[in-house]
């Protein structure tokens, strides 16, 4: 990527990323944009947008949520919103940065649509990395490419729709990657049945509703089903209970808070709906074993 590219890739984000509801779509040289924001990149963050970092070459950490994962030559890993992350201090790897908002991804919501959001990004129950193989190598390169020269173009006619494409083109070989990895780690089909939906539905609610306290039945209603029927799904597919899913979704977003956030422990509590602080104290401390100032201490002194 030329730096012309690169400097004109970079303004056209800019420009749009105080505006949440405005399409935004970047592409970023992952050397450079590590080297030029390691103060900030090296630390536990945020985005209030989504993001593909593909490390075409180098090793190292990249951490998501709490958990350290290895980077290997043609490692991709995708964050959600508000996911928090960070990159270890290697500035030596080769890649590709893409940062996306919702408004660009997705205009009229599909079945393709829904699945790359709620499946790809936001679903805490897959790894937030694959890597890709030499023959999808070749044909991710390409739409790098082809975004690349999209963005060079001048003309404006047009513009956005292709760029839409090149990026839903882009996220749909991960997608093709992930379902093959998933199959080969359980030696099954993967089948995008209507199973998978209704879970990655009740997973979204979930994402939607932590903090209001919703029930099981709550959420059941709200899918159209009984709650026996939503238990049955999530042991099946999860090995799960719904109501753990929902304390685990509980939890992860205090953690979230105490690392990232300026709020103290009784704010965190009451933003994720409890009434009583001491009661999430007891809560946070009854599933994690450590209480959330401990937390917020252990885990700024480690990152």
């Amino acid at each position: 990527m030329n730096n012309k590219a690169t400097e004109n890739i970079i303004n056209e984000y800019h420009l749009n990323r105080h505006q949440p509801d405005k399409p935004q779509f970047a592409i970023h040289d992952l050397n450079g944009y590590v080297a030029k924001n390691q103060g900030e990149t090296t630390k536990p963050h945020i985005h209030s947008y989504y993001q593909i970092v593909w490390f075409r070459k180098g090793n190292g950490k990249h951490f998501v949520d709490f958990k350290e994962y290895n980077i290997s030559d043609n490692t991709v890993f995708f964050i959600a919103k508000n996911q928090v992350h960070y990159f270890d201090n290697n500035t030596d790897y080769e890649g590709v940065l893409l940062h996306f908002n919702e408004a660009f991804l997705v205009q009229k919501e599909s079945e393709t649509d829904f699945f790359l959001k709620c499946n790809l990004f936001n679903n805490p129950y897959q790894q937030p990395h694959c890597t890709v193989g030499k023959e999808t190598e070749a044909i991710l390169n390409e739409y790098i490419l082809q975004i690349e020269r999209e963005f060079e173009n001048a003309d404006e006619f047009g513009k956005e729709e292709l760029l839409r494409a090149y990026l839903k083109s882009f996220l749909i070989q991960i997608q093709r990657i992930k379902q093959s990895c998933e199959k080969t780690q359980n030696n099954l089909p993967f089948v995008l049945d209507e199973k998978r939906i209704q879970l990655i539905k009740f997973i979204n609610l979930i994402d939607e509703n932590y903090s209001k306290g919703f029930s099981v039945s709550e959420y059941a209603r709200l899918l159209l089903v009984s709650t026996r029927t939503l238990s049955d799904l999530t042991n099946q597919l999860l090995n799960k209970t719904p109501s753990l899913m929902i304390q685990e979704r509980i939890i992860l977003e205090a953690q979230r808070l105490l690392l990232h956030s300026d709020l103290n422990v009784n704010q965190i509590g009451y933003r994720l709906g409890f009434d009583d602080p001491s009661y999430f104290v007891k809560y946070f401390k009854k599933h994690t074993e450590i209480s959330p100032s401990e937390f917020r201490k252990v885990i700024i002194s480690t990152s």
